[in-house]
């Protein structure tokens, strides 16, 4: 099965200028971990997690509210193709230790591939969903 198949479609997005509160205002109105972070042009420039907001922002003292996403994002995002195999992702996020990967067709970014969206049994047979949790519980175990 592809990712395209799996993703959830249309991501939610913050831009690189907005500011650290507006962002994780996004994170929590969604319930996601992640947002992609783009430009003004809309390219994917890096990610930001609920775990970048904790320790690069907030625990290391910058105020959320005059703090840019730019400022505490994670750069150089780990992104798939939409047509890559849904096994395939998931040994990107086994080898790359993400639970969340952007997926791309064209260079355009068109949903996010979580490591829930591949076990969680969308029409996949038994092989492929034992498959996804032996690339997911070795990775916890490295």
């Amino acid at each position: 099965m592809q990712v395209k198949d799996l993703m959830s479609g249309s991501p939610i997005t913050v831009d690189r200028e907005e500011t650290v509160s507006a962002a994780a205002r996004l994170l929590s109105r969604h319930n996601v971990g992640a947002l992609p972070v783009t430009s003004q042009g809309g390219k994917l420039v890096g990610m930001l997690t609920d775990r970048d907001i904790a320790v690069r922002c907030v625990a290391a003292n910058y105020d959320p509210n005059i703090t840019r996403v730019r400022t505490i994002m994670s750069t150089g995002a780990v992104t798939v193709p939409a047509e890559e195999s849904g096994l395939r992702a998931a040994k990107t996020m086994g080898k790359h230790q993400i639970r969340r990967l952007p997926v791309t067709e064209n260079g355009k970014l068109v949903g996010m591939l979580s490591q829930k969206d591949l076990i969680s049994g969308k029409s996949l047979d038994e092989d492929s969903i034992r498959a996804f949790r032996e690339v997911f519980d070795q990775d916890q175990n490295d």
